[in-house]
């Protein structure tokens, strides 16, 4: 059985746009590179024809992919919810630390830990999920257990 995906409305516009280009422009810049060195002469030993080939798989790859995940992935909208879950904001704690992290909690296909946005399968989106403000979570990490406060949700 597949697993759920969730993306929110920004990735699937996102996806939309990326698999839109890849279906008119890439495509259309692939054919020109093979023709451009089908004209070269011999292809068995013409390193432009077969990078050109290798671009066109890697591109018809990556269109399929997309394809699939917009066909497969449920759509969530940022909202606010007394129980963490995707599309939530939230705020927490380190164990004796002042300071507090914010992380949008997303699906797999956005985790982004430059832009604060975790997974849901991530070992901290994972620990947070389903629970409540104040709840405590603790996580495994190479440096032994580290234990978050979940301070507030968004």
């Amino acid at each position: 059985m597949e697993e759920t995906n969730y993306i929110t409305e920004e990735k699937k516009h996102a996806l939309e746009v990326e698999l839109n280009y890849l279906k008119t422009e890439k495509r259309k810049e692939i054919l020109e590179s093979l023709e451009a060195a089908r004209a070269l002469g011999d292809l068995s030993e013409n390193a432009e024809y077969h990078q050109a080939r290798e671009d066109q798989g890697k591109t018809e790859d990556r269109i399929i992919q997309i394809d699939h995940m917009l066909k497969s992935s449920v759509v969530v909208k940022k909202h606010s919810s007394s129980n963490v879950e995707i599309g939530t904001t939230v705020r927490v704690r380190k164990e004796d630390k002042k300071e507090e992290i914010i992380y949008s909690i997303v699906g797999a296909e956005e985790a982004d830990m430059s832009k604060n946005k975790i997974s849901n399968k991530s070992p901290l989106g994972e620990a947070l999920f389903g629970k409540k403000k104040g709840d405590v979570v603790s996580i495994k990490t190479p440096k032994g257990l580290v234990k978050y406060t979940l301070v507030d949700i968004q």
